[in-house]
């Protein structure tokens, strides 16, 4: 492999590492954070502004580089302000003691499932007594 060979194969890594760089921190276009208290609407922020929003006197939740976080709050367990940034369509961070919900609305959605599993694809299936569940029932009971 010559000099012009390595540059090449360099500048192909360095555009295919670029293009997953921006695909990672790009969010929908016009992706929102709906912000609930006892699941009554809150509010709705655009998540391209950055600014940070008080939520009563509980909880702050901050938006900064299209993405939301639950930055702080007065619950004893923490959890929602250890929760990760959210960005994407339907993620939501839970503030369960405070009864205050982050959802996204808007964002780029996680893609489609891997699998769909249906009712009729499970008659045929490993399961002992699948469809028989009352015959199931009559004979343990003996």
């Amino acid at each position: 492999m010559n000099r012009r060979d390595a540059a090449l194969v360099v500048l192909v890594l360095i555009a295919a590492l670029a293009g997953f760089a921006l695909m990672l921190t790009q969010t929908g276009q016009g992706a929102q954070v709906e912000i609930a208290v006892n699941g009554e609407v809150y509010g709705i922020y655009d998540l391209d502004t950055d600014q940070t929003i008080e939520i009563g006197e509980k909880n702050i939740c901050r938006i900064e580089n299209g993405a939301a976080w639950m930055e702080w709050a007065d619950c004893p367990d923490q959890l929602c302000v250890h929760h990760s940034k959210i960005s994407r369509n339907n993620e939501t961070v839970v503030c369960l003691p405070n009864r205050v919900t982050l959802t996204i609305l808007g964002g780029e959605d996680e893609g489609q499932p891997d699998t769909i599993v249906s009712d009729a694809s499970l008659e045929n299936s490993f399961l002992p007594g699948y469809g028989e569940t009352t015959s199931f029932l009559s004979t343990a009971n003996k």
